[in-house]
Order: structure tokens, then sequence, then C-alpha cells
């Protein structure tokens, strides 16, 4: 690396590895105690003749964001998992054929279509408590990803999962690909395996591969029928997406919609599922959260279900999932590529690098938020707001790469924890340990069993 003068801190690489054991072993605490240790930019060594550099200032945070498409880029078609899994889609993709994708997306995500899809949101609640009983002992987070998984299909493709065979095969998957994500990243063998000049099976890849084919399968087929339906709109995202044209008239393949499908399916309800799962995980800990939030629900709801024009009202409702998506980011981390050499802090960070932006780490900064560790839902007044650095607090990411599903996905939330809380208090048990296990998404490595209560 061409030096300013300064050498970027870091903790020690060993031989060969790096700093991959350390990271392997527990990334959330690495990448904690790291920034406690060195300070706003750290050097790591994770990759042969590739470093990664984790900035931990707002500012920083700011100028890779915003800078995104012009000195960066995402960089996730080098991870050959993401690759496999989400080919070629909204999150992963570049350049002018991201910046086409994106546009040709948007319209699904505009206020007055989000603000449409509420009712589909409160009736897919409905059904999962319907199905709930006084006493049952259930796993809170399966039952977040079922039904965020329905209201995306509904939503955005207009597929009725309800109940069905390949809703219990998309959530077996799912799950099966974030949990190999998790194992592949952090493996020691993996990464003496990639040294080799010639490749090797990986341990787990096979699961892995078996998980996207069967997910593969059922998107083909959803897209299949549509394409026999000559041309219907059926005014969701699939119907914009497959009406698309190019300039010379020619449409979409079957695998750029298959890549677009899969990331907005994966992107679309397993981090909302993860927020609604840690908010309900906070609550269990903290009575009086949990009273203040049911104080509002009686108010405003009386026993009815949330709707659309609840929501201005639900205003600690909305203060527990933003301190959620603080304490628990359902993205704990997101990264960029340099294209050119960068200069950040009296250090020239080089091109090809990878920077890495850490909503765990930010999101506890104690120089943003007091008491940084404990979960004060109180603390997201309209004044804290406003006098928060906004690159302080990401859960979105921003700049041009920002969530194009940020405002569907607070809706969502809101709605669905409004409809848990007024009907079940729930209570964690105390036998089963919830672990993070920070894949993808940040998420309960085991579930989250939960005794149901009903109010």
């Amino acid at each position: 690396m061409r030096k300013t003068g300064n050498t970027v801190p870091g903790p020690r690489p060993i031989p060969i590895l790096g700093n991959f054991l350390d990271l392997g072993s527990n990334p959330l605490k690495f990448f904690s105690t790291c920034t406690d240790k060195y300070g706003p930019v750290i050097k790591l060594t994770l990759e042969k003749d590739r470093d990664m550099y984790i900035l931990s200032r707002p500012e920083d945070i700011r100028y890779v964001l915003v800078n995104t498409q012009k000195q960066f880029k995402k960089g996730y078609q080098r991870d050959p998992i993401l690759k496999l899994v989400l080919g070629n889609g909204l999150i992963t993709s570049e350049g002018e054929f991201w910046l086409r994708q994106r546009r040709l997306t948007q319209p699904a995500f505009h206020q007055h279509r989000i603000n449409s899809y509420a009712e589909a949101m409160t009736h897919s609640a409905s059904r999962m408590l319907e199905g709930w009983r006084d006493g049952e002992i259930r796993d809170i987070h399966q039952d977040m990803m079922q039904c965020t998984m329905e209201i995306v299909a509904r939503t955005l493709f207009n597929v009725d999962l309800t109940a069905s065979e390949d809703a219990k095969t998309v959530g077996r998957a799912l799950d099966q690909v974030l949990h190999q994500y998790v194992k592949q990243s952090t493996s020691v063998s993996r990464r003496l395996l990639e040294m080799l000049p010639v490749q090797l099976p990986l341990r787990g890849h096979s699961e892995l591969k078996q998980s996207v084919e069967e997910l593969d399968r059922i998107i083909y087929t959803i897209i299949d029928q549509r394409r026999q339906q000559e041309n219907q709109d059926h005014g969701d995202l699939l119907s914009m997406l497959l009406l698309a044209r190019d300039d010379d008239g020619s449409g979409m393949t079957d695998e750029q919609l298959r890549d677009e499908v899969m990331s907005l399916f994966l992107a679309g309800h397993e981090t909302t599922a993860n927020a609604l799962s840690w908010s309900l995980y906070a609550l269990g800990q903290h009575p009086a959260a949990y009273q203040k939030l049911t104080d509002e629900l009686d108010e405003v709801l009386n026993g009815r279900l949330p709707g659309l024009q609840d929501i201005p009202s639900l205003v600690y409702t909305q203060s527990i999932i933003k301190e959620s998506m603080r304490l628990y980011p359902p993205v704990w981390m997101i990264s960029r590529e340099a294209l050119t050499d960068v200069e950040l802090e009296g250090y020239t960070l080089p091109a090809g690098c990878e920077v890495a932006l850490s909503q765990w780490i930010m999101h506890r900064h104690p120089g943003y938020y007091a008491e940084p560790e404990s979960f004060h839902p109180d603390r997201w007044t309209s004044e804290f707001e406003s006098n928060l650095p906004s690159y302080a607090y990401f859960p979105f990411g921003a700049g041009p790469r920002v969530c194009i599903g940020s405002n569907f996905a607070m809706m969502e939330a809101v709605l669905l924890l409004a409809a848990v809380a007024q009907s079940y208090k729930l209570e964690l048990l105390p036998e089963h340990t919830v672990v993070l296990e920070p894949s993808i998404t940040l998420r309960p490595r085991d579930g989250m069993k939960v005794r149901l209560s009903a109010r």
C-alpha cells in the first residue's frame, strides 16, 4: 500500500491466514474490539493480495456511500456464495446495468404503491395469529420469516404461498442458504482450499447448491406461468419486469428475472423478519417497554387490527423498531470496493481494497448513543434524530445504493409488531439461548423460542 506518512493500524496478521481466524471465530466481537483498540480506520488482512479497511466515522461512511458508483462499487460479484444465490440482481449488479434495473423496479416502491400493500400485510398477520394458542411455545423467528415471505410473494409477485408446500420449501432453502453462508465465509478449510491451484469441492457446498436449485425451481415456475399469460399486467413488480423493454424492443431473459426475484425475495422478507424477531426479543427482556407499547396500541387501535391510517399515531411502536434495528441491525455490515486510491483520515486506501462499513459498530458507538448497549426506545425523539449524524444510523444503507424497499420494510414491521403485541405477550424461554448469527443478515442462529400469553 502506498503511504501518506502514516501506516493504517490494525491487528497483526499471522502467516497465510492473516486475521481470518479472529474474524471467523466471532465477527461481531472482533469488529468491535478492533474499533475500540485501533480507532476509526483499521486494516485487516483476510484475502491474499487484498486488504479490508473498517471505517467507523459517520463522515467517512458518508463519503463512501455517497460516492458509490463513482469511486466505489459494491464488489459483491467477488463473493462466490452471493453470486451463486443472487446472480446479477439488484443487490449485486453494478454500473449501467444496475441503474437500468433500479429504474425498472422503482415504481413498485413508490409511496402510493407501498400504501396499497398495507391490507395484505395485516391480512397475513391476522392469518398467522389465528394459528396461535395461549400457552403455546413457538419459534417466533420462524413465524416472522413465514409471514414476511407470504407478504413479499403476494405484494410484489402476486403469488399466494399461504400454507403451500412451496412456502415450506422456500423457508427451508433460504434458511440453509443463510446458514451455509456464515459457515463457509468463516471456514478456515475453505480459505486454505481457495489457495490451491486446483478447485476442490467445499464442505457444505452441495447442500448450498441444492437449496439454490430448490429456490430456482419455484422461481422459474412462477416466471414460466406468467409468460404463458400473454403479457397480462397484474399490477405487481413481476409484471413490470416482464413487460419492460430495452430500446431494441427486447425484454429480460428468464435468468435476469430470476436474479431480480431472488434478490427481492431474500432482501424483502429476511431482513424484516429479523427486525421483528429482535424487537420481540428486546420486548421480552424489558416488560416496561412492552407495557408502554400495549398502552399505545390499546389507545390507538382499541382491539382492532392496525391499518395504514394508524401508523402516524403508532409513535412508540416505530421507536421500538428503530431501537431494535440500532441494537440488532438486520444487515450488520456492508462493504464497497475502491475503484481508485482513496484518501481518508490521512491514509491512502488502495484501489481494489475492500472497505467495510458496519452498522453493528456505528449503532453501538458511545459517541452518538448514551448507554449504547441498552435497549431504550424512548431515545428516538424528534430532537434526538435531528441531532444524530445521519451516517451514525444507517440500517438501510444510504447513497445511490440505499435499500429500495426501506419504506416497505418499515411499514410492514410497524403493522406486524402492532398486530402481534396487541394480541399476545411473548415470554422468552430461559432454557433456550438466543445466539447472534452474523450471516448475510443478523439472525438468531437456532431460532427464538417463546411462550405465548394471550392478552
